[in-house]
This record gives structure tokens, C-alpha cells and sequence, in this order.
């Protein structure tokens, strides 16, 4: 699965391929949860085998299993810097994996090859280890065990990824298919992330009727799993859905429109009396200038009004100003997913517009974007 994630602080294991692995804390859970439920499985078919060594194998085949989850997501990945987007890590975690790709890629095609590579991956190898299975691996050993079960356990996560429904890979490729038909990758996300959510009803749903159609009492411990998974698929959905309802909001969004208008001031300037100049030129922001008129700095709003009001004679509002960095300097004429790129690369509470010719033209203000998105 390839969804964008927060940074990671597990245990960064390797760099393969150039692309950074972790693996969160959380997988010692799943860890420990295979290593309990399948031992008595190892146990009954390697009799044998004492129950520290049952066990032992249920462990070795969880570390296999989520040595394929790597490998579905290195081929995500090898794909998706082929086509020259960033990758900057893959994260291993309690439910799999997930690979953060920084950019969507440019077309339909490319979006359906990223998406395809893991699925493909995992569905060959199923195939292989099942062939290995029938015509290499000696029968009845501990090999023919483990193999079995990491070609089925691969199939079983080829086949789920193919579902189509955000955030699982089967979800992306429909909604590569729908953006090739519509020629708008919007309508293909919001498609995708209403399936999604189908499925994820679809999950919990399919067996517990098919348990009370059949007269057995759904267990407790894959209910709960199925739950689980189920909000997996809920959340990244709805996320896709928040995300698609941003960018089509993007094409409002120009830096002209949101910005504030500025009024010039030195840094010795008291903060009451910067605040009645702007308030009588009706401006919203304060830009330090030397006394070339070069602007240094500007004020930061959180840290005025954070200031009671009786010290606003007393103090400058060189105080509180953020000293104006290269970087804080954006274009007036930026707009859509280009501010936003500008933003994300230095995140500041405001940023200086200029026009071409380096003229001052307002303050733009973090606040305001995001006040723009409230309640996508």
C-alpha cells in the first residue's frame, strides 16, 4: 500500500535500491500476535518439533511474511523512481507497509504502474512458492511448511491489495482507470475513496454473515482483526476524500487574493504604535524595514496578540519579528499547487509577496490558507 505518512521514528533497517526501510515499534505487536496464533498450527504440523521450537517457527514465519511486505513495497517503489518521482522512505508497521512517494505521478498510465507493481510482486511470489512447493522443497519438513505458508500468505496479500477501493493498491488503479476515462485524476480519487469505504463495510460484513450463514459463532480474535482492518481502509479513504476536496479547492488558491496588506515599519517602532498605523491604513501585516526602506523582517501576528495589551508601548516590534529569510520570499503572481509546494518547502506562519520587479506587495498568512481549507 502507498500512502504518504507522518516521519517515522522506528528502526531504520537498510537503504535498498537507495529508499530508506523502518520498521515501527508497533510491528513487535503483529510479531507477537502470528507468533501465538500459528504456533499451535507449526505444532500439529511438525509433530516432531517441541513447543519452543513450534514456536520458534511461527516467529521465523513472521519475519518471512513481512520480508514480502518489504518487497511488495520495494517494487512500489523501484517503479515509482523510474518515472523520476521521490521516494523517501517505507515503513513497516503493525498492518503492513506503507511507502511514502512525495509526488502523484504525471498520468493515468504511470499511476496504474505504480499502483500494479506490488500486487504483481506478491501474486509471483505466490506462484513461485507454490511451484517450489510442488516440485522442489522435500515434503512434510519444516521447508515445505514455511513455504507453504508464505505462497499462500503472499496471495492472500496480492489478492487483498487488488481490492478496488482506496487506500489498498486495487483502489489506485481505479482510480487511474476512471482518471484515464474522465481525464480528471479529482473524479478518480473521489470514486476510488467512496469504493474504499465500501469495502472496508465489505470487510467486516462479508464474514460475519457468511459465519451466521453457516451456524458457527464469529471468533472473537478475527473479528477484531477484521474490525481493524476495516478502520485501516475507512480512515485512509476518508482521507483520500479530504485530500481530493483540497485539490479542488487549489485553483481558488492565489497568493494575490489571500494576501494582507503591509505597512512599513523600523524595528525601534513601539508595537501600540505599529499596531494604530496599521489599524489607520487599514493593514493586516507589519513589515520591518531598515532604514533604506529594505524590508528585514516581519511581525509575527501569534506573537502580537500573545502580547498583553498594557506592554504594547514598551515593546519593539523588531521583538517580534522573524527575520526575513530568502525562503520567506514568495512571488505574488504564485498560486495553486505551486504556493503550496513554496509553503510546504519553508513552513512559516507568514511569508513576504513581492512583485517581479522585488516591490513589496502584502503579507501572506498562514492562517488564511488554511481557514481557506476548513472543513475539507
Amino acid at each position: 500500500m502507498s500512502t504518504p505518512v507522518k516521519e517515522s521514528s522506528g528502526l531504520r533497517m537498510g537503504r535498498p535500491f537507495g529508499i530508506p526501510v523502518y520498521v515501527s515499534p508497533t510491528w513487535l505487536i503483529v510479531a507477537a500476535f502470528i507468533t501465538i496464533s500459528f504456533q499451535p498450527q507449526f505444532a500439529d504440523m511438525l509433530p516432531g518439533f517441541s513447543e519452543t521450537a513450534a514456536y520458534a517457527v511461527a516467529l521465523a514465519f513472521a519475519v518471512l511474511l513481512y520480508v514480502s511486505v518489504l518487497l511488495h513495497e520495494l517494487a512500489h517503489c523501484v517503479v515509482a523512481k523510474h518515472y523520476g518521482l521521490p521516494v523517501r522512505r517505507i515503513t513497516l508497521y503493525m498492518l503492513g507497509g506503507v511507502s511514502e512517494i512525495e509526488r502523484e505521478p504525471e498520468t493515468a498510465g504511470r499511476e496504474f504502474a505504480v499502483a500494479f507493481a506490488g500486487p504483481l510482486l506478491s501474486l509471483g511470489l505466490a506462484g513461485i512458492g507454490a511451484l517450489a512447493e510442488a516440485f522442489v522443497v522435500p515434503p512434510g519438513g519444516l521447508a515445505q511448511v514455511l513455504v507453504w505458508q508464505l505462497w499462500l500468505s503472499n496471495l492472500i496479500v496480492g489478492l487483498f491489495n487488488l481490492l478496488p477501493g482506496l487506500p489498498l493498491d486495487g483502489g489506485r488503479m481505479l482510480r487511474a482507470a476512471v482518471w484515464k476515462v474522465r481525464r480528471d485524476s479529482g473524479t478518480g480519487t473521489l470514486v476510488a475513496a467512496w469504493v474504499g469505504r465500501g469495502v472496508a463495510v465489505a470487510v467486516v460484513v462479508v464474514p460475519l454473515l457468511m459465519n451466521l450463514m453457516a451456524g458457527q459463532e464469529p471468533g472473537i480474535g478475527s473479528m477484531l482483526w477484521t474490525v481493524v482492518l476495516a478502520s485501516f481502509i475507512w480512515f485512509g479513504a476518508s482521507q483520500s476524500l479530504r485530500v481530493a476536496r483540497v485539490r479542488a479547492r487549489l485553483p481558488q488558491l492565489r497568493a494575490r487574493a489571500l494576501a494582507r496588506r503591509a505597512i512599513p515599519v523600523t524595528a525601534e517602532v513601539p508595537l501600540s504604535e505599529g499596531l494604530r498605523r496599521a489599524q489607520e491604513a487599514g493593514a493586516g501585516a507589519m513589515v520591518v524595514v531598515d532604514h533604506d526602506g529594505r524590508p528585514v523582517g516581519i511581525v509575527n501576528e501569534a506573537a502580537v496578540n500573545a502580547t498583553p495589551e498594557h506592554r504594547r508601548p514598551w515593546v519593539n516590534v523588531g521583538a517580534l519579528s522573524r527575520s526575513l529569510e530568502p525562503s520567506l520570499v514568495l512571488g505574488a503572481d504564485l498560486e495553486g499547487e505551486s504556493l503550496l509546494d513554496a509553503m510546504r518547502d519553508t513552513p512559516a506562519p507568514e511569508y513576504l509577496l513581492v512583485e517581479r520587479g522585488g516591490e513589496i506587495f502584502g503579507v501572506l498568512a498562514t492562517a488564511d490558507v488554511n481557514r481557506m481549507f476548513t472543513g475539507v
